[in-house]
């Protein structure tokens, strides 16, 4: 039996997707989720998941957090992110996180299909229309990606609240903990980035395109 967990923080669109499945993968048992926090318990009571379809903007998964934090829990499990936007640049941030592939929203369903398979089966999948342009990321990007790939999913809730312009104090407030331990992280990221400043840390998430 295939179990595929589809976590999406919209409702309409988890049915469609499991509907849709049900042709192609007739012995499947389709899971799902709706947060970061309900994808990591279903998770934790399956162990025979054999493939997350995953959200990027669904609660507590904002700025690759959900990827992250996943893969952080999971580094086995197959991960192939399904989402709206199908900006190159967020693309080549999702391969370079770790995710096994990109299916964009608008894919026909035989195709998503098609994906699912290759990563279940351990490849690698993304529109053949992106190949090409992937290759042409430019090498910044690439450096970029590889230093934020280092962070752990604290340190990216703490750069979040950076960019939302917290100070340190609201920062500890927001995540119960105390203001030594933000100083701490913040300390942390800039090291990994290899940037010196907060607002460096806030124009590196701007140029990644984090939304």
């Amino acid at each position: 039996m295939t179990r595929i967990l589809v976590a999406d923080d919209h409702p309409l669109f988890r049915e469609a997707l499991s509907a849709a499945l049900e042709p192609h993968f007739k012995d499947a048992e389709i899971l799902e989720a709706d947060s970061l926090e309900s994808t990591l318990k279903v998770l934790g009571e399956n162990d025979q998941v054999d493939l997350l379809l995953l959200d990027l903007n669904m609660p507590g998964g904002e700025y690759f957090n959900g990827l992250i934090s996943v893969k952080d829990s999971y580094p086995a499990l197959p991960i192939a992110v399904i989402s709206a936007n199908e900006s190159i640049e967020v693309v080549a941030q999702v391969m370079g996180l770790g995710a096994e592939g990109f299916i964009p929203k608008s894919t026909p369903t035989a195709q998503i299909a098609e994906a699912i398979i290759t990563v279940k089966d351990g490849g690698s999948w993304v529109p053949e229309t992106m190949k090409d342009e992937l290759e042409n990321v430019d090498e910044e990007m690439t450096t970029l990606l590889k230093r934020f790939r280092e962070l752990t999913p604290k340190q990216i809730q703490v750069l979040s609240y950076l960019r939302a312009g917290l100070m340190n104090k609201q920062i500890a407030h927001e995540m119960n903990v105390t203001e030594a331990t933000i100083k701490a992280h913040i300390s942390a990221i800039l090291r990994k980035l290899e940037i010196n400043t907060r607002t460096q840390a806030v124009l590196l998430m701007d140029k990644l395109q984090f939304n």
